[in-house]
């Protein structure tokens, strides 16, 4: 009997996180904890057997503390991370329970991977960032040098998702964060950090095309695989990349953001103490409806790209790895991976204490055989269960193309 309790569990990453551990067997408890509780027991009694509802404030240790107990896995899905991860992370060590969360803020998770050796002390392992970006593009890289070729010399990870049913001020408010903050990027064998709106960042900017999804512009984005795939993979460059379909929706957010309209210092308008910020949140979420039915969009969709250059036998060799989908995005590419993180935690298949990325603590081929258990679990649900549209192309030196089986 084993019980896992996932924070955050009515969210759009969470709730996905949760119907993936309900099918599978390595739990018999899931505890859907939520601010929302009316909505958590909701949850619970459609989910049925093996599931239960609890409250739980991110922000107030005893609460954390409470809802954490007995658990054997403890599944953070609770943003904005930069805000949410130390305090719940602090009582999650003092408990002694094993953790995982889906933290993409590169701030915060410089600071926790900081507590590694309070981890050790504790006998805890906490695997970090265990998501689609970061989480399976770590995996993907380990995998490239572990597996695929002889020598990494750059990782370069791409991403785009949009037209989800809901978005929430929490996701809005990441994104304002990763335009605001310096942006790491390992260039030419070293750590560098550009500005979202200056020259330098403006310069990483390009267009790629995903498969199923087509062509987007990409803008620097501040995960934290650039900070921590070098540590553990030793090569010259790493980048990241993104953006939010459709494109003037993503527009939108960073010209808002540019006018410095996510600021939460109050000004007075008319008598009236108004935080630009919750203006601009409440201003952006109707406008998405807006723009999504004036462009058309249709249903949520996205796609990863992790492309891995490097050598082999002699030769140079690029592997593109693409995770895409016309009927998934945001909940499903992060949750899916977040429960299959938890999963692997409870299956003994991260072996060592500390506060660890994916790539520095997880076997690539033991998580990538994970995957078809977790699509099994309920084959009537294989489309929500699934990387829908998972493609490994090999590109040797002289362009040729060809498709790969793992």
């Amino acid at each position: 009997m084993a019980k896992v309790t996932v924070l955050g569990g009515c969210g759009a990453v969470g709730s996905v996180a949760v119907r993936t551990l309900v099918r599978h067997p390595a739990f018999s408890d899931v505890v859907i904890a939520d601010y929302n509780s009316e909505k958590a027991e909701h949850m619970a009694a459609e989910l049925g057997k093996g599931t239960s509802a609890a409250f739980f404030d991110a922000y107030d240790p005893k609460s954390i503390s409470k809802v954490i107990q007995g658990s054997d896995v403890v599944l953070n899905c609770v943003g904005p991370f930069y805000s949410t991860v130390k305090p719940i992370l602090e009582v999650v060590l003092e408990a002694g329970i094993n953790y995982v969360d889906v933290c993409d803020d590169v701030d915060v998770t410089l600071e926790i991977l900081d507590w590694d050796n309070r981890a050790k002390e504790k006998g805890v392992k906490a695997l970090i960032g265990m998501g689609s970006s970061p989480g399976v593009t770590n995996i993907l890289a380990r995998l490239a040098a572990d597996s695929l070729l002889d020598r990494v010399d750059e990782i370069d990870i791409f991403h785009t998702h949009g037209g989800e049913a809901v978005e929430g001020e929490g996701v809005i408010e990441h994104r304002f964060h990763c335009m605001s903050i310096d942006i790491p990027m390992f260039l030419d064998g070293k750590l560098q950090h550009v500005k979202y709106f200056e020259d330098d960042g403006i310069a990483l900017r390009e267009r790629f095309t995903f498969p199923q999804v087509g062509e987007t512009l990409l803008y620097p984005y501040p995960h934290p695989e650039q900070i921590t795939i070098p540590k553990y993979i030793p090569l010259k460059h790493v980048t990241n990349k993104g953006s939010v379909l459709p494109e003037p929706y993503y527009n939108l957010i960073r010209d808002i953001c540019a006018l410095g309209l996510q600021d939460k210092e109050p000004v007075n308008v008319k008598g009236q103490s108004i935080r630009p910020y919750d203006f601009s949140i409440a201003y952006i979420i109707r406008e998405r409806d807006r723009i999504l039915k004036e462009t058309g969009f249709g249903a949520q969709r996205g796609c990863v790209t992790v492309i891995a250059k490097g050598e082999k036998d002699g030769g140079y060799m690029e592997y593109r790895f693409h995770m895409a989908s016309t009927s998934q995005a945001l909940g499903e590419g992060t949750g899916i991976p977040a429960a299959m993180g938890a999963i692997a935690m409870q299956q003994g298949m991260v072996r060592k204490n500390g506060v660890m990325p994916p790539e520095a603590c997880i076997d690539a081929s033991e998580f990538i055989n994970l995957l078809p258990e977790i699509m099994k679990a309920d084959e009537s649900s294989q489309k929500e269960g699934s990387f829908e549209g998972f493609l490994v192309e090999q590109i040797d030196g002289e362009g040729n193309i060809s498709t790969i089986d793992l």
